[in-house]
């Protein structure tokens, strides 16, 4: 989505923030408190290069760490 112009944050959102308003899932798309999320944390900045999103550091499903992770 870069590629066709997207910067890295509007690639973010339109896998996260903007899917959960389409579908009107108010608990989540945000990391805030009493939202639910899982999270892919990630060793470098994916607002400067999108990228950096292959670099998987770990995996959170609902509030517990998980063992599996993608490579």
């Amino acid at each position: 989505m870069v590629g066709a112009g997207f910067t890295p944050i509007e690639v973010l959102q339109s896998a996260t923030l903007l899917p959960a308003e389409t579908f009107g899932l108010a608990d989540r798309g945000v990391i805030e408190p009493g939202k639910r999320a899982d999270l892919l944390l990630i060793d470098a900045d994916p607002t400067v290069d999108i990228s950096a999103t292959r670099q998987i550091a770990g995996v959170w499903v609902g509030a517990s760490a998980s063992a599996d992770r993608a490579p």
